[in-house]
């Protein structure tokens, strides 16, 4: 057995029963233990995170992010790739149903992800130099002292930093080169070593730098990508019925409108809607809560707020659209899979230009991933090995990520994946520990903190 067979043998348990339960699980115990925060809490996260948009620079202040930066940054890396090529690939496989799978993990990874920003931001740490600093492995300090806190801590730090500084923006930059290479005719490894400068760029301008690219980008991305789907989806309006027909039958009928996805059963269509949900909107994965750590709120439960919009956007809007595309053109039975999947979808309406529109969405998307990765395994740098190697680091991600547009290595590709199932275990068990404290927060801030700002204190 080779390395890559063991590799996907792993994965093929993790995400395909073990990771399931537990994200599932998790997402039931905070739906119910704070009152269904995802609804309650919907109107005050739109009204903050919108409202932020239009905040003055300063808001940040000089240690860390404004709250919708640090929105924006998480939006940067949880809109990536995999919401081009995860649907199509949850289609191809599970089905249309598989889409209403990804709904309900969506809603649950609401109340998780509410949970992971509220204990980041609880646990956040201010460092000599006024940098701001958080996520999983201070949360995970927190929830257990002693030897067991250090090692649980220490391995989500090395997964997170080859998951997704090293492997994952590999991952990232080969679909740019590839996507650009296939519309273009640019050479893979120029593309590569483009991303790779830019990027350098970036990451040497620190926190504050990553803050106002994301801030810029994120929203252009979101409007280009919505207005490229919509045109195609109301070019094809008579099938939208249809279309939400076969998501709903599908989810429990598979085989009633499978279409492509031949194979299509309730089991696979359950896992593959459920897995590239969480996994397309990262709830759970402890990789978010290192932005919202660095906004600058009141009140730890502010973020929360904001937090589920997170989740919101990347699953119900964008990766809806994408699904929305793929159904109403009928192009779930052309035989292809993932981003190729997407792509022949799009260029059914625009012809040679949906290869274009396909690029350059993936620049976006892939791009902006990139950038929040990196700014979550910078903050794991910081905690194994102090400020001084955060230079080494960036220069190591920048080589993987001209390296990565060379080709498509499936041991990278699988690793990255495996690495990513695996920092959802010790993330977690500290979730798990803390929920006490995650109730208790959020308690406080509807008995006290919230009767005390109408009361003007």
């Amino acid at each position: 057995m080779s390395i890559n067979d063991l590799v996907l043998k792993v994965n093929d348990v993790l995400t395909g029963s073990v990771l399931i339960i537990a994200l599932v699980g998790i997402g039931l115990l905070f739906t119910f233990k704070l009152g269904f925060i995802q609804i309650r809490g919907f109107k005050d996260g739109w009204n903050r995170t919108f409202g932020g948009l239009f905040s003055k620079k300063g808001d940040a202040g000089k240690d860390g992010m404004s709250s919708f930066q640090a929105l924006a940054t998480a939006i940067a890396a949880q809109v990536g790739t995999g919401n081009i090529a995860g649907a199509a690939t949850a289609i191809a496989v599970g089905g249309p149903g598989a889409i209403f799978w990804m709904w309900i993990s969506a809603f649950l990874g609401m109340s998780t992800i509410f949970a992971e920003a509220v204990m980041a931001q609880k646990f956040k740490q201010v460092s000599d130099d006024g940098t701001v600093t958080g996520g999983p492995v201070y949360y995970i300090r927190g929830a257990f002292k002693g030897t067991f806190g250090k090692v649980l801590a220490a391995i989500f730090a090395v997964l997170i930093i080859f998951a997704l500084g090293f492997m994952g923006n590999a991952v990232q930059s080969n679909s740019i080169a590839a996507s650009w290479n296939t519309a273009f005719g640019i050479p893979k490894i120029a593309m590569g070593i483009f991303i790779a400068v830019v990027s350098l760029f970036v990451f040497t301008g620190g926190m504050k730098r990553i803050a106002k690219v994301t801030e810029l980008i994120v929203p252009i991305m979101a409007a280009f990508y919505i207005v490229g789907s919509l045109i195609v989806i109301f070019a094809n309006v008579t099938a939208i019925p249809a279309a939400f027909h076969d998501i709903i039958v599908g989810a429990f009928k598979p085989a009633a409108v499978a279409g492509g996805a031949m194979g299509a059963t309730l089991k696979l269509a359950v896992q593959k809607g459920v897995a590239r949900g969480l996994f397309s909107n990262e709830a759970g994965m402890g990789s978010t809560p290192h932005a919202h750590a660095v906004a600058k709120v009141n009140h730890p439960v502010e973020q929360g707020f904001v937090a589920m919009i997170g989740v919101f956007i990347d699953t119900f809007v964008i990766l809806n659209l994408t699904a929305l595309v793929i159904i109403t053109t009928g192009s779930r039975t052309s035989g292809f899979t993932g981003a190729q999947l997407s792509q022949y979808a799009f260029s059914t309406l625009y012809g040679k230009f949906g290869e274009i529109f396909i690029a350059i969405c993936m620049l976006f998307f892939a791009f902006s991933t990139i950038i929040g990765w990196y700014f979550f395994g910078e903050a794991n740098i910081r905690y194994l090995f102090g400020a001084k190697a955060v230079k080494i680091y960036s220069i190591i991600v920048c080589i993987c990520v001209a390296l990565g547009s060379l080709q498509e290595v499936d041991l990278v590709w699988n690793m990255a994946d495996c690495f990513n199932s695996m920092m959802v275990i010790p993330n977690a068990i500290a979730l798990v520990a803390l929920s006490g404290l995650v109730k208790k927060t959020h308690d406080d801030y509807y008995n006290n903190f919230l009767p005390n700002q109408k009361k003007g204190k």
